[in-house]
């Protein structure tokens, strides 16, 4: 019996405690804006602020569609394919920079993308780009064979992507990028074998984006000068010579030129095969974080020599697409801080 009311007891003292602070909790949080808080202890008052920023911030009542501080995602072109989505962004963009007046020149351009899935996982991530000539207004200049050709708003262009992946990744969607103990930190460790690489067109690279319902992010797009885009014609023409090879993990092969990934394609336009950061590739260098990487090695080195013509905000310009099953679903995986939905 005893035993009994010694419980009950600590009980009731533990419930008075609990109430106390509650109690002087809510005082604060009552009194406030009448003259009381003067008399409110200073280890009272942060407490009590606290309580009140959490009450703020994690009530159920506060609307976070789209993800914290994030714009809701933008289903009025959820009904057209992601590949007519892209290409209409960027040749609106493109339009817009060129103005109402003639042309009198050739005007070039870059748009880095990149897609993942929810769990960034490097074999279902991918990192590309495609380069753009927009032809000066009413000449006929030679067009390069073998690139898309296309024409907006009166203005005609050509342009070539470049998205390096295994021969048969349309078929065959199984990348092996680790495989083996230890073969994040060991290259020698990795069993992966060295696939016949391949340059994707856009729409097929978008493809594969699509059938995995990947997140694709687009920056850009940035405008270049023509020395960058004739780089970025050789770095093409070298890839679909056939001497190179694809490997995603290339820290073995890149040197020798035997294989390169996707990330290594596109990097560095004067360089042919710049370092990714830590391990050379680079710890979860792939999708979004690898052409956040690509991005800097164009800002810190093309830049400088004048073939960037515009500046690069990697946060601010990264615009996504993002798969929904269903028209206004919710709950979506969206890494960006504005994005369309698609489909299809």
């Amino acid at each position: 019996m005893n035993h009994i009311n010694n419980l009950k007891g600590r009980a009731a003292s533990r419930a008075r405690l609990s109430n106390g602070l509650v109690n002087e909790v809510g005082k604060c949080l009552l009194l406030s804006g009448r003259g009381v808080q003067r008399k409110i202890s200073r280890r009272v008052r942060p407490l009590a602020s606290w309580v009140a920023t959490c009450v703020l911030l994690f009530s159920p009542c506060v609307a976070v569609h789209g993800g914290l501080l994030k714009a809701d995602v933008d289903f009025s072109n959820y009904d057209v394919p992601l590949f007519e989505q892209i290409v209409n962004r960027i040749k609106a963009k493109i339009a817009a920079r060129l103005g109402e007046g003639k042309n009198e020149k050739d005007r070039y351009f870059i748009v880095p993308f990149a897609y993942q899935n929810k769990r960034n996982s490097p074999d279902f991530s991918h990192s590309f780009i495609s380069v753009i000539r927009v032809l000066a207004d009413g000449e006929q200049p030679s067009l390069t064979p073998g690139f898309r050709r296309g024409r907006y708003k009166n203005r005609d262009f050509e342009a070539f992507t470049i998205s390096w992946l295994p021969h048969d990744f349309d078929t065959n969607p199984h990348l092996c990028v680790f495989d083996g103990v230890g073969s994040r930190l060991i290259p020698k460790e990795n069993k992966c074998p060295i696939s016949v690489g391949r340059n994707f067109r856009l729409d097929e690279t978008l493809k594969l984006a699509v059938n995995a319902k990947n997140a694709v992010g687009m920056w850009g797009p940035y405008e270049i000068k023509k020395e960058a885009f004739d780089l970025g014609v050789k770095r093409k023409q070298l890839l679909d010579g056939g001497s190179i090879a694809y490997r995603a993990d290339d820290r073995l092969y890149r040197k020798d030129r035997v294989a390169i990934n996707c990330f290594h394609a596109m990097a560095g336009l004067e360089e042919l095969y710049p370092n990714g950061g830590f391990l050379g590739t680079g710890f979860r260098m792939w999708g979004i974080n690898g052409t956040a990487r690509v991005l800097i090695e164009y800002t810190k080195k093309v830049r400088n020599k004048g073939l960037l013509l515009e500046p690069v905000d990697i946060k601010k310009d990264l615009y996504g697409f993002v798969y929904a099953p269903e028209r206004n679903s919710r709950g979506l995986y969206n890494p960006f801080p504005n994005a369309s939905a698609y489909h299809q």
